[in-house]
């Protein structure tokens, strides 16, 4: 990997916070149509059950595309591969806010994930780029803070915007503040990464090691889109509308608190560690749901107990696949991108079908069981393994 950069510290960080940023328009995106759901049912004449698949249009895309992006591009400079894909997530922003079916709108969702998968892959690839061996994780929970803010500033924000004027108004926002971040791309470091076919990308995967880091990643993630994607479904005996913003700003503030733990801990303590508390404490949150969410301040609890120890995630999820791949790290974080929202996917199905089989109250326990099977492949890939040649 070459990097042109500066010797000024202040230039790496201020990449750093554009990255954050650009992962906070991202996220803002992912996150806020959760709280925006019954209204975008309403508008599209469709079931809740059924609006929530958008989550899954944009997350299965994602999953996709972003091994074939990486492909693609691997001879470009890094900043022009996130400033197309942040161009590009704009338009797909400007889409949603225009279409007036779901058919429309779910189409500008794929739009809005190729730029996305463009994105965000390689802002993680930029920050571990930019960083030493000893402050890698720093430098990733920089970034990932991004996700971390959107839900706590961006998400309710959106979700009161979309109460007022209306959740278009929210995806017109989201889009403008891409548009921001794509033009301040250039002004960042210039990066080239070793170029990776797509084969070569492939054989990453078939790792025994890798595999199962990627495993945790998409179980992780399911078991929180299972639960997170039908949140307002979840807490309506007790909390509607506005009142789902301050849920929302619970789980942010938690996500930012175990995230700034996670980067500081997995230095210290390593991945393994801070990952088996992240996924043992979605366990137990998960499982207490339909306990919690039958008064507000239980449920408020709630949320701030699935940010922290959600939040806590990708950090050494991360950190771990540079450890296990110092030989193709793009790759490796490209298909732990893949492998987010991959899971993101399945939990929102999931999540849909027991929503409309089941009923709301086998959300909570299944999403728990789903955190439980991350936790078990997690223990099994704690052993330190021999680096390839």
């Amino acid at each position: 990997m070459t990097i042109r950069r500066s010797s000024n510290d202040r230039l790496a960080l201020g990449a750093l916070l554009v990255l954050a940023v650009g992962t906070f328009t991202v996220g803002t995106d992912g996150f806020v149509l959760n709280g925006l759901l019954p209204t975008i049912a309403a508008d599209l004449s469709v079931s809740e059950a059924a609006a929530g698949q958008l989550t899954t249009v944009f997350a299965v895309t994602y999953a996709v595309s972003s091994p074939l992006i990486a492909a693609f591009t691997g001879r470009l400079d890094r900043r022009w591969v996130l400033g197309a894909g942040m161009l590009l997530f704009t338009i797909g922003m400007a889409g949603q806010a225009l279409g007036e079916s779901f058919a429309v709108v779910a189409v500008a969702r794929v739009l809005a994930a190729l730029g996305a998968a463009a994105f965000q892959s390689n802002a993680y690839v930029l920050a571990g780029a930019l960083s030493s061996d000893e402050r890698r994780g720093r430098a990733l929970a920089t970034v990932s803070a991004g996700m971390s803010v959107s839900i706590v500033l961006g998400v309710p924000i959106g979700v009161l915007a979309g109460n007022w004027f209306g959740w278009r108004v929210v995806m017109w926002g989201i889009g403008a503040v891409g548009v921001v971040v794509a033009l301040l791309v250039p002004l960042l470091p210039a990066v080239r990464v070793p170029t990776v076919n797509l084969r070569d990308r492939l054989a990453v995967v078939v790792r025994p090691p890798i595999a199962r880091v990627l495993g945790v990643s998409v179980l992780g993630t399911a078991a929180a889109f299972a639960a997170f994607v039908y949140l307002p479904v979840l807490v309506a005996p007790v909390a509607a509308g506005a009142m789902i913003s301050w849920l929302l700003i619970g789980f942010g503030i938690g996500q930012i608190a175990g995230n700034a733990f996670a980067g500081r801990a997995t230095d210290i303590l390593g991945s393994a560690r801070v990952r088996s508390i992240s996924l043992g404490g979605t366990v137990v949150t998960l499982a207490l749901v339909d306990v919690a969410v039958l008064s507000l301040p239980g449920a408020l609890v709630l949320a701030l107990a699935s940010g922290v120890f959600g939040g806590m995630l990708m950090v050494p999820q991360q950190h771990r696949l540079f450890s296990l791949a110092p030989d193709a790290p793009t790759v490796a974080l490209g298909l732990n991108g893949s492998a987010i929202y991959g899971g993101g996917a399945l939990g929102a199905a999931l999540g849909g079908v027991v929503l409309s089989s089941a009923g709301v109250w086998w959300v909570g326990p299944v999403a728990a069981f789903v955190a439980l099977l991350a936790f078990g492949l997690a223990l099994s890939s704690r052993a330190p393994v021999p680096q390839p040649a």
